[in-house]
């Protein structure tokens, strides 16, 4: 069901299925069905009309049935393709398996033979082994399945090159399996999805060489009627009866068509790294479904970004996952708002969130508000979140060797982003890409902007990463945990980089992270989420020195304190509630010393626990009174 439930997102795919259904039910039925014999001539009523009285689709030039001869050709047709596929598949998997799997002098050997294949045309290594076999339909399938072995056989080698590699088929080999074993159950379980994807897409294909096989004289023999050998006998009608050739034709494409159309489908549907339900291209924001605006509270006018009760889920088949279960967050201008709390938390959703970044499908936003100056940017127009973004709100994400395309310089890709948001020249933009560059302290920035993204450190890229934020002067930046795989030295440079940017342009930085040592270093106020929620929320010297709700102390005991003497390392008993089946209350109170019964029951409203302060819980902890 989960399979058929991605195909029908493809709607294309899904009307090949349809069709093709109903041309297999045809083929399977015309046994059944009160046809005329396809093979009894009648001279005296040869070229008759469609829709008359000689039948629904008229007769040929012998006279013959048309609609008996198109549907047993259908059938005949069918039935020579598919099989076909299953033989080249067949042996054509077998050889890429063994020349991927053993690789050396046996790939060598192997891969030869099959590329000395494909150097010949298709069609002309088709005509070739039927001219050396002669004419008949078993000697065109064995022609047409020939001909399809190497492309089998190149695909699935490939492959199999990738995983004979693989920890687990090592791990096979340690444990005494022999090779055929581990052929059998480690590489063909993780190759059989290639195999149909391949199948599917040159089912057509086969029956499209076949019928022209036939359309030559080669394949089916008369008076047995296949869909080539019936436009091979009409083409000499073409001009003064053209339906004795529109008929078997038009049921070619029909064919065709549904199994290219299908096969396209099948193989989205049966793409693991699809299978969370993005079959369709994301579109260029996140999809909006909210009923209600909530209003910008006036406590927060002077804050430059401003999100309300922000909610995002993930529709993926019938289940809701709520990564973002209503956050209310807000940054000044010169100001650094640290996010913390574990994986899976929301943190990379929320930021996401705010300029309608999340993919969709699955993405949803679903209530809130993003206030950016007074403008709410959910829902807003293409257009105005395209001028925004890498403009006036930047982004630093973690990996930047993952964010900055191999194929360009950095300067290359400096440039763009100068040039997609102002009408500079080239020279201008070269100048103040190099500028950039000097800024986030690069040396000889001269040289290195014309370096690609693989020949710098992972130091260096992070810095390109943070010059391509500060490339359009942005009023806010989201640094989505962006020292996380970095040195301590290194992530210490950055850390201190972002610290005085901030302080010389007035930045508002959201700084994603787990580590309280960054909070403490870089971070004005801090939030801590949990399980798609803000829990806790205040200044970073008072929510260290005094965390009010039991998960922040918690997740504080679990660092290690250096100079601290002997103590025991904490960790927080259980896992995050997953987000698609919340408990009721708080969601921490499975995991929490202090939780009742009350905190189960209702609604955990997130409390002000004096001026810039707030915690959600009912019991939040005493050191926190001693501290206001």
């Amino acid at each position: 069901m989960s399979f058929l439930r991605l195909l029908s997102r493809n709607r294309l795919a899904l009307a090949g299925l349809v069709v093709m259904a109903l041309v297999v039910v045809l083929a399977l039925i015309t046994p059944l069905l009160p046809l005329a014999d396809p093979d009894v001539t009648n001279t005296a009523d040869r070229f008759k009309r469609p829709l008359g009285d000689a039948g629904l689709l008229g007769t040929d030039h012998l006279g013959r049935d048309l609609l008996s001869r198109l549907l047993w050709g259908t059938r005949l047709s069918l039935a020579v393709g598919v099989a076909a596929a299953l033989i080249a598949a067949t042996i054509g998997a077998a050889i890429g398996i063994v020349a991927g799997f053993y690789g050396g002098r046996t790939d060598n050997i192997i891969m030869r033979g099959v590329d000395m294949l494909m150097a010949f045309p298709y069609i002309l290594l088709a005509l070739a082994i039927v001219a050396a076999l002669g004419p008949g339909l078993l000697n065109a399938l064995i022609a047409v399945a020939a001909v399809n072995i190497p492309f089998f056989a190149r695909n699935i080698r490939g492959v199999t090159v990738s995983i004979a590699h693989k920890e687990f088929v090592d791990a096979a080999r340690l444990s005494g399996m022999g090779d055929v074993r581990i052929i059998v159950t480690e590489v063909l379980p993780n190759v059989i999805p290639v195999i149909v994807i391949a199948m599917s897409t040159t089912i057509g294909w086969m029956i499209l060489e076949t019928a022209g096989l036939s359309f030559l004289g080669l394949g089916s023999q008369p008076p047995q009627a296949d869909l080539g050998s019936m436009l091979g006998e009409a083409r000499s009608a073409l001009i003064t009866n053209p339906h004795t050739s529109v008929v078997p034709g038009a049921m070619i494409l029909v064919i065709v068509m549904a199994i290219n159309l299908l096969g396209d489908g099948v193989r989205d549907a049966l793409d693991p790294r699809l299978k969370s339900g993005a079959l369709s291209r994301p579109m260029p924001a996140t999809l909006v479904r909210r009923d209600s605006v909530p209003p910008q509270p006036r406590t927060e006018d002077e804050a430059i970004l401003a999100l309300r009760d922000l909610k995002t889920e993930f529709h993926v088949k019938n289940r809701v996952y709520k990564a973002v279960g209503g956050v209310d967050l807000h940054v000044r201008p010169g100001e650094c708002l640290g996010i913390i709390g574990e994986s899976g938390s929301g943190k990379s959703v929320t930021a996401l969130s705010v300029m309608g970044l999340v993919a969709s499908p699955p993405g949803v936003i679903t209530g809130g508000a993003v206030y950016f100056e007074g403008q709410d940017l959910i829902g807003a127009p293409y257009e105005t979140l395209r001028r925004l973004r890498g403009n006036r709100v930047a982004y630093i994400f973690q990996d930047p060797l993952a964010t900055l395309h191999p194929l360009y310089t950095v300067g290359e890709q400096l440039i763009e982003a100068v040039r997609a948001h102002h009408p500079t020249s080239r020279d201008e933009a070269r100048t103040h890409a190099i500028d950039l560059l000097k800024s986030v302290r690069i040396p000889n920035a001269e040289t290195r902007i014309d370096s690609y993204p693989h020949e710098l450190s992972g130091g260096m890229r992070q810095r390109v990463g943070i010059a391509m934020a500060l490339a359009n002067d942005p009023e806010v930046i989201i640094a989505d945990e962006p020292t996380t795989a970095l040195d301590v030295t290194v992530q210490a440079q950055i850390l201190s980089l972002l610290d005085d940017l901030r302080r010389e342009r007035g930045l508002a930085i959201v700084f994603i992270t787990h580590d309280f040592g960054v909070v403490a270093q870089l971070c004005d106020r801090v939030a801590v989420m949990y399980a798609g929620r803000i829990v806790e929320e205040g200044p970073t010297a008072a929510i260290l020195g005094a965390p009010a709700h039991p998960y922040t102390a918690r997740l504080m005991a679990c660092v290690p304190e250096l100079g601290g003497g002997r103590r025991e390392l904490a960790a927080i008993p259980g896992l995050p509630p997953v987000v698609d089946n919340l408990p009721q209350g708080c969601a921490f109170a499975d995991r929490c010393h202090k939780a009742t019964d009350a905190c189960r029951e209702g609604e955990v409203t997130l409390v002000p626990k004096g001026p810039d302060r707030a915690v959600r819980c009912i019991d939040p902890e005493i050191a926190t009174e001693a501290a206001q």
